[in-house]
């Protein structure tokens, strides 16, 4: 008998080829896997389901503001005022946010212009401690309310958040109070405020300053409530509705004013931004 041995690899070899990391994306909804860049030009938009990835605060600059901003209050930073450690210490957790997202903290708060109108602008980022906010948060709201009254500009707040930060206990809730009086100046002086949450936006920060905006933009999908779905099915021991705390659910009860593509965002704040101006 006679043995022969392949000198060609032919169609059916094993060997494993190597596919650069980072290409590819998996979407969570409905399993289909995303060209990165081609997922990139349709706004982190999946368009086999309309599935809208979370995205970076810079990613929403990049769509909606005009070409020039000016960001202010960037260098503003949490400490460690109750030593707070549970599996790991809050100071750490700072310096990994830190280094991970570029951001001194989970909000930028820019000035700039948006179709040429003039608007001072907030922008959560749910990579830094999950979008938490904390006091400085509160604080860099509260600045932005107050440049959009100095300025006499529409203010927009983009809210991408898992609610107050617990590490700073009774410090970030009082952010609650602080941020929602600070708006009452803003209504006192005219000005309008809108209010864009994306997924998710839930505890402290649904229940202040993003659920007091004079018009409420949600994108599809999007998680918005106080206590989550579970919290709250546990409480009241009773089946909750489908798409129970979902944008869509919320716009047909009146909690919010719009449900909004990523892709129609800037042209619908620019429509909005002319009516009131």
């Amino acid at each position: 008998m006679a043995w022969f041995k392949r000198t060609k690899k032919g169609l059916l070899s094993t060997e494993k080829k190597d596919i650069p990391d980072g290409l590819w994306t998996k979407c969570p909804a409905c399993s289909e896997f995303l060209y990165r860049r081609e997922l990139e030009k349709n706004f982190w938009v999946c368009k086999k389901c309309g599935y809208h990835f979370r995205v970076s605060s810079d990613v929403y600059l990049k769509i909606i503001m005009d070409e020039e901003y000016e960001e202010f209050n960037e260098n503003l930073r949490s400490n460690d005022p109750l030593r707070f450690k549970a599996l790991k210490k809050y100071s750490e957790q700072i310096k990994s946010a830190v280094t991970k997202t570029g951001m001194n903290e989970a909000i930028r708060t820019v000035i700039g212009t948006i179709g040429g109108i003039g608007v001072v602008m907030g922008v959560m980022d749910f990579r830094f401690i999950g979008g938490s906010m904390g006091s400085v948060v509160g604080e860099k709201v509260a600045r932005a309310v107050d440049r959009a009254i100095e300025l006499e500009r529409p203010l927009i707040i983009i809210s991408q958040s898992g609610g107050a930060r617990m590490m700073e206990g009774v410090l970030s809730l009082m952010q609650m109070a602080k941020t929602s009086a600070r708006l009452t100046k803003l209504h006192e002086k005219g000005l309008p405020y809108i209010s864009i949450m994306a997924d998710p936006t839930t505890g402290g920060t649904t229940a202040s300053y993003a659920m007091l905006g004079d018009i409420h933009i949600a994108e599809p999908g999007a998680l918005i409530g106080f206590a989550g779905p579970r919290v709250i099915k546990q409480t009241i021991g009773q089946d909750l509705p489908e798409g129970f705390q979902r944008a869509e659910f919320l716009l047909e009860k009146g909690f919010v004013d719009i449900v909004c593509k990523r892709s129609e965002l800037r042209d619908l704040l620019i429509r909005l931004l002319r009516f009131f101006t």
